[in-house]
């Protein structure tokens, strides 16, 4: 509680900024020094990733978002199954109530406010989400959760509060109110098209949002862009500078079944499947599926 008292006080920006320009740093021992103690810190080894030693990294930047061997993260190509966007901890999953959807315990937030008002919202009222959270030790790239075509994407400013549990129990509309890029798909299954999301939130002392659609924080304005580019399950779609969120968002007419032993607080990977989609015939039949998960 005690942290998130504090976060209202931090200049969240300011910090953000100078943390982001000592990342962002190619000096020897500058760098060195960075990820020296992040990777004692954090117990990371490189057995996973592209990169053999940590000196062969030009920054602290390169180091946190490193590449990853394609054969560690092995992806679930059946059509039906959803996988884990990114490697982290389910903060929380399951239906959106009407347009609420959980944040934790007794706290929720709107569809509308994270999606920065567009108007496609309404879409997932009804619907579906996973909230995955990466931390600092994590693999900090985001991947696709299945084949779909980008359409629009919007980058919303807003605050850099933690997105850690603690600060998820705690500060209302937490995801809703953090900097964060919403990533709009049309997602063709069952011979429908089927508009989903993926949402990649900021958070404190992230120096960035870095997206392949080019729509990237940090901005003081809303930005937005239409897409028109096709992605495959797998295939990356953005990365963080430090530890963050992604959020995945499924409409009412694409009804998934979440897998069982997923709950908050479970550990997945990326290309992990986490949720079967069911071939409903028509969007009535997700009321029944949605209440199985």
């Amino acid at each position: 509680m005690l942290f998130a008292l504090l976060q209202y006080l931090i200049p969240q920006h300011a910090l953000s900024r100078l943390i982001g320009k000592l990342a962002q740093s190619c000096n020897l021992t500058v760098k060195s020094l960075f990820i020296s103690y992040f990777a004692k810190q954090y117990q990371i080894k490189l057995d996973d990733y592209e990169a053999d030693a940590f000196d062969e990294f030009e920054s602290f930047n390169a180091f946190f978002t490193r590449a990853i061997k394609p054969e560690a993260r092995p992806i679930d190509n059946d059509p039906s199954a959803l996988v884990s966007p990114a490697d982290g901890v389910v903060s929380e999953l399951g239906p959106i109530n009407q347009q609420m959807i959980l944040q934790a315990k007794g706290v929720t937030y709107s569809v509308d406010t994270l999606l920065g008002q567009l108007p496609e919202a309404v879409g997932f009222y009804g619907g579906q989400f996973c909230t995955i959270y990466l931390s600092p030790s994590d693999y900090h790239r985001v991947h696709m959760p299945f084949t779909a075509r980008a359409t629009r994407s919007r980058y919303v400013p807003g605050s850099l509060f933690s997105v850690n549990q603690s600060s998820a129990e705690h500060i209302p509309k937490l995801f809703a109110r953090n900097e964060r890029l919403v990533c709009l798909f049309d997602l063709d299954y069952a011979d429908k098209s089927h508009k989903v999301a993926v949402v990649l939130v900021g958070a404190m002392i992230v120096a960035g949002i870095e997206s392949v659609l080019g729509n990237n924080a940090p901005s003081k304005k809303i930005q937005d862009m239409n897409h028109d580019k096709q992605f495959d399950k797998g295939d990356e779609l953005g990365r963080f500078y430090l530890g963050s969120t992604a959020i995945v968002l499924l409409p009412p007419t694409l009804p998934a079944n979440f897998l069982s032993e997923l709950s908050p607080g479970s550990t997945v990977r990326m290309g992990q499947k986490i949720a079967e989609l069911i071939n409903a015939t028509n969007p009535t039949d997700s009321t029944t599926d949605q209440a199985a998960t």
